[in-house]
């Protein structure tokens, strides 16, 4: 049987390119953020308000929990190495954040 401890980790591990995560410790805890890079250890996050393209937060993978993988279009682009602007990311995000409120989650609404 896995514990607890170990199946967080290896979900944090799991934290790639182009994936949706919210933060959950920090100032910006609770806020969801589209994974701009990513290593062993940090991720760089953007949300294209707060944190912008140009300038991404650099948070430990530990303080992430991943959400959801993002949709082909977004995460080809990336894996391409080609810049987003802030505007695709929020609506991204934005769009997301209406599906998941749609498919019943009341707290995902006030994101």
């Amino acid at each position: 049987m896995i514990n607890e401890s170990e199946s967080k980790s290896s979900l944090r591990e799991s934290i790639a390119l182009a994936d949706i995560v919210i933060s959950i410790n920090g100032r910006d805890a609770g806020k969801r953020f589209l994974v701009i890079e990513t290593d062993a250890e940090y991720s760089r996050i953007a949300d294209g308000k707060s944190r912008r393209y140009e300038k991404p937060k650099k948070k430990k993978n530990k303080h992430l929990k991943l959400e959801d993988r993002a949709d082909n279009q977004i995460s080809e682009r990336l894996i391409k190495g080609e810049k987003l602007t802030n505007n695709e990311i929020r609506r991204f995000l934005a769009g997301y954040a209406a599906q998941r409120s749609n498919e019943g989650g009341i707290e995902d609404a006030k994101r």
